[in-house]
């Protein structure tokens, strides 16, 4: 039966048949490949992809008519790049809020929302700033950690592991004295910001962050890059 079943394949393929399964198979795989990397960060946009991100930000802000809407919009847009641990239910995990290229645009867009509001009038950002925006350089990203004193994240260190390679930013600024935290756990809370060349890491890869303090302390947890716009 198995062997009748080969020969038929076989005489299919030298009809042509084979051929064009094996494309359409090929047609498939590239279209899934696609979808895998449609969710991970761009790091090349279109001038036309870079408007859709503007209007996917502006379109919610103009829905928004209350402050506590506006502040759900606001929150939704930092769940939507966030990476580590969520706040809701861990308020002094450390995580990070990803700025990535479609970041800036639909922030951007919510800007957009609000001053059309407030000028009862259509504001649009311009090509040549639009442009700026997607020749950005680097991925930025703003860490939150807890501590025990206020001073806890000065001298902190960053890097990113993707398989063998690490990956230091190309810049770090210092972190901010620690806040009063509310939540349970260590008594402060701060946060710093490091910025990556998005050309020294793979954006659709799984990525280990590393938070290195002075004393050797090492904050580390996992991240899927895959799945941030």
């Amino acid at each position: 039966m198995r062997s009748g079943f080969i020969d038929v394949i076989v005489g299919r393929s030298r009809q042509g048949v084979g051929l064009h399964a094996f494309i359409v198979m090929g047609t498939v795989a590239m279209w899934t490949i696609a979808m895998d990397q449609a969710h991970a960060i761009d790091v090349k946009l279109t001038m036309e992809e870079a408007k859709k991100a503007l209007a996917a930000g502006r379109g919610p802000m103009e829905k928004a008519n209350t402050p506590e809407e506006v502040k759900k919009v606001l929150l939704q847009a930092s769940v939507n790049t966030r990476i580590g641990a969520d706040p809701e239910k861990d308020s002094c995990g450390t995580s990070a809020i990803l700025r990535t290229k479609r970041f800036w645009l639909e922030s951007f867009g919510r800007k957009e929302a609000t001053e059309s509001k407030k000028q009862k009038q259509e504001i649009h950002m311009p090509d040549d700033k639009i442009q700026k925006y997607l020749d950005m350089p680097n991925l930025e990203m703003e860490v939150q950690l807890c501590g025990d004193d206020e001073y806890f994240a000065e001298g902190v260190q960053m890097a990113l592991q993707q398989g063998s390679k690490t990956i230091k930013p190309v810049d770090l600024s210092p972190a901010e004295k620690g806040r009063k935290n509310e939540g349970q756990g260590p008594a402060y809370r701060s946060r710093f910001t490091a910025r990556f060349a998005y050309d020294s890491f793979d954006p659709n890869a799984k990525t280990k962050v590393m938070v290195i303090f002075p004393d050797g302390k090492l904050s580390e947890f996992e991240a899927d890059f895959s799945k941030i716009k």
